[in-house]
């Protein structure tokens, strides 16, 4: 039995979407774009997710009423990445096991590097190890830093980035394993020293490098995998691709 937990990050509008619906409900290839996130998981073998939800909850938790090994944990703060996964603490201090963490707006991730991830995670024996990918225009994206020696030192956000910083053609795209226990260690330490009072995600890996925990990434990602959706030319873009790799188009 698979003893891995995704938590899935579903609590945004995605204001640049111009609508009411929260971002992760817009129809790609005719079915909210959420399915396709959870149908890649649950094909690479995990059986259980948490959905974090916060705008307009309501609408998430009906359309997921349906599936199986679901349950729902509330943002009712939008207070950063990091925040959401904390809304989810109870759970994974529960859980003993690895703990996937992706967005929920990514419907072109595939099943088969989440398991190629998670082969490099129990291989490694890791506290966490990122799913990152090579982009040879990475610009927008979070760049993957590291030492002299190839090791994971951090992640650094391009408006952040020095210019030599922003040349790293690896890229973070939220895709994030953790032993369940080490998660719990980063969330408690976790603060919200920048200039937007937010508690990222993102600097979780390299807390837990600093109390000498074995972090790195990985750049098993596909390609077609540094395309999310924060747009409606975007979700175009993400359609057309979906229909050049064979996705079917639901009526």
């Amino acid at each position: 039995m698979s003893n891995e937990l995704a938590v899935i990050l579903a609590a945004g509008r995605g204001n640049r979407m111009k609508s009411d619906l929260p971002k992760v409900l817009f129809p790609v290839l005719g079915r909210p774009m959420i399915h396709w996130v959870l149908d890649a998981i649950q094909r690479a073998g995990i059986r259980q997710s948490v959905i974090v939800v916060g705008y307009r909850a309501e609408l998430v938790r009906a359309e997921l009423a349906g599936r199986h090994g679901i349950q729902f944990a509330l943002q009712e703060q939008q207070l950063g990445t990091g925040h959401a996964v904390q809304m989810c603490r109870g759970v994974i201090a529960q859980h003993s096991g690895a703990v996937l963490v992706v967005a929920g707006d990514s419907p072109l991730i595939q099943p088969s590097s989440i398991e190629r991830l998670l082969g490099e995670f129990y291989g490694g024996q890791y506290a966490c190890l990122l799913g990152t990918l090579i982009k040879d225009i990475p610009t927008g994206l979070g760049r993957i830093v590291r030492s002299e020696q190839g090791e994971f030192a951090r992640i650094v956000e391009e408006k952040d980035a020095s210019a030599a910083e922003k040349d790293i053609r690896e890229v973070n795209m939220s895709t994030y394993l953790f032993q369940s226990e080490d998660l719990s260690l980063a969330l408690d330490k976790l603060g919200n020293a920048n200039a937007q009072g937010e508690y990222y995600l993102t600097d979780c890996p390299a807390l837990l490098r600093h109390m000498g925990k074995k972090v790195d990434a990985r750049p098993v990602l596909a390609a077609c995998e540094a395309l999310s959706i924060n747009t409606i030319e975007e979700l175009g873009a993400v359609e057309s691709k979906m229909l050049q790799m064979g996705y079917q188009c639901v009526n």
